[in-house]
């Protein structure tokens, strides 16, 4: 009843998740945080896009889990899944890929509860980026539990849920980094 309730209350401007029961409103984001956000889902989208490999979501799009509801800083879908999609959908499956920007208020959940259900409902890949010290953390799904593949600061970062993607880690938090990889995506 509660989460029923958490859909028809839930407006486009609020970012917002149901977790164990709980509605979360999120806090505005700092600058950093939201350049890096904006960087890489620029750099995913262009590339998904020109590959034809599926959708690219970013902030507002609310995947429904067992229990949970969350709104990922960005997540991806391969194509089999988003094109069953609609334009007027505002409720989503578990994604093939989830990245969360770190933010002092959702660090133990994105570490924690998201975590564990992200692991739990097998999605493939799990990225967590820190932006404050520029690194990225990169979850692989082996069985049923997240292998850490890699965390860095410097050098490529090849994805395993989007076919061929290898992009520099510098360009998550370098506009001239960023710029310089899309025109090679």
């Amino acid at each position: 009843m509660e989460r029923f309730a958490f859909y028809n209350d839930i407006t486009e401007q609020e970012k917002v998740e149901f977790i164990n029961g709980e509605i979360i409103v999120h806090s505005p984001v700092t600058k950093r945080h939201n350049a890096a956000s904006g960087l890489l889902y620029r750099l995913l989208s262009i590339y998904c896009g020109k590959n034809d490999l599926g959708f690219v979501g970013i902030e507002k799009i609310m995947i429904t889990l067992t229990r949970n509801d969350y709104e990922p800083d960005i997540c991806f879908f391969k194509k089999e899944i988003s094109a069953n999609f609609t334009e007027e959908q505002t409720l989503f499956p578990a994604p093939n890929l989830v990245i969360e920007i770190l933010s002092e208020s959702t660090e133990s959940r994105d570490r924690g509860v998201k975590f564990k259900d992200y692991q739990a409902h097998k999605i493939e890949e799990y990225w967590i980026i820190d932006s404050e010290n520029q690194t990225l953390e990169q979850y692989h799904l082996k069985g049923n539990e997240y292998d850490l593949v890699l965390k860095s600061s410097q050098g490529p970062v090849t994805s395993f849920a989007i076919d061929g993607l290898r992009i520099p880690i510098s360009a998550i938090f370098d506009e001239t980094e960023n710029l310089k990889t899309v025109a090679v995506l």
